[in-house]
């Protein structure tokens, strides 16, 4: 059985079986493919050995496993969609922003403090999927039971965060291109404010952020090369010796190789990385940088004692205190009080 990856609507996707070996699915394919209680469609994201690898993350269908896993209990591709069912398909994706407005209303009724962001029919119109947010839980049971009689369906509300909302809504970044998390990022991965300290970037959340109002996700891609890069130059603020004497080392710029360096008599400077080596091995020292750190020093052996009576299977022994003797010559005991202290005379 060939393993094939379906995307849906959004950035909604699940990993699926098609039986017929003879005959594989191709990418973007559209495929009719098993779902809740009825049928969806959806077009294949990958399929053979690619879907297989995305699989082993985390599947529902038990194919990270390594076993043979039942065909019975896994949800299969039916067929292949026909130009007929596509177009189904087209006319449900036009309704569901009248759908969107209906439950905004209805939940504007009820008096229920949720943004609802999308809308999602089955193909076979046997489940609705609301999508909102909210900034804290909603009881929205009686909004359900509304939307059931009049949609005549059944529906399913799921509450998302901000960052899965501009994921399924999708726009346009600062870089001019759609969102990374909408195009081609499957999974969204925490995104903190260390990494743009580490690339030395304004901390000011309106500049570093996207659409969603969190921190960039291309914050990560390049974030893996600024740690490596940084570890051939010296830390800034450190000071080195160079044929100048005593520098402070003001900033790095890893792209152009160079150092930025002060000192008191002879002022500021920019020197290349390369030639800042060359002028301090030149007076038989290292560069100061995090990889001619050495290394720290393997942890001492094992006494002989304590390693024979561990390898006998006991324990090692313990050291024993010593203790002040309880009386006149030893010291205090649990009842004992300090001798007082003859006054002193001037």
């Amino acid at each position: 059985m060939q393993l094939v990856e379906v995307r849906f609507k959004g950035n909604r996707r699940g990993f699926y079986r098609w039986s017929e070996v003879d005959d594989p699915l191709r990418l973007e394919e559209p495929v009719i493919v098993e779902a809740d209680r009825g049928l969806d469609l959806g077009r294949v994201q990958s399929a053979g050995e690619t879907a297989a690898k995305k699989c082993a993350g985390g599947c529902s269908s038990g194919c990270d496993t390594g076993e043979a896993p039942k065909a019975e209990a896994e949800p299969k591709v039916v067929r292949r969609a026909s130009q007929e069912e596509i177009r189904q398909l087209n006319e449900l994706r036009k309704q569901e922003e009248d759908a969107r407005r209906t439950v905004m209303d209805r939940a504007r009724k009820h008096d229920l403090g949720m943004k609802i962001s999308d809308t999602e029919w089955q193909w076979d119109r046997h489940k609705l999927t609301v999508y909102f947010t909210s900034e804290k839980r909603v009881d929205f049971r009686g909004l359900v039971r509304d939307l059931a009689g009049h949609f005549r369906t059944r529906i399913e509300l799921r509450q998302i965060g901000v960052r899965d909302e501009a994921a399924r809504l999708s726009g346009v970044g600062r870089c001019g291109r759609e969102y990374c998390c909408t195009s081609w990022l499957g999974e969204l991965h925490p995104v903190s404010l260390a990494l743009a300290k580490d690339q030395h970037l304004s901390l000011n959340p309106q500049q570093i952020s996207g659409g969603c109002g969190r921190l960039l996700c291309c914050l990560k891609y390049e974030h893996d090369f600024y740690v490596a890069s940084r570890k051939r130059f010296p830390k800034e603020g450190k000071t080195i010796t160079t044929a100048l004497g005593a520098e402070k080392v003001v900033a790095v710029d890893i792209f152009r190789e160079r150092v930025f360096l002060r000192s008191e008599q002879h002022g500021s400077r920019i020197i290349p990385l390369v030639a800042l080596k060359e002028e301090v091995e030149h007076l038989g020292e290292v560069l100061p940088t995090p990889e001619n750190r050495p290394k720290a020093p393997p942890p001492p052996a094992p006494r002989p004692e304590a390693t024979a009576a561990t390898a006998e299977g006991e324990p090692p022994p313990r050291r024993r205190r010593r203790r002040g003797r309880r009386g006149k010559g030893g010291g205090l005991g649990g009842n004992d009080t300090p001798p007082s202290t003859p006054p002193t005379s001037d």
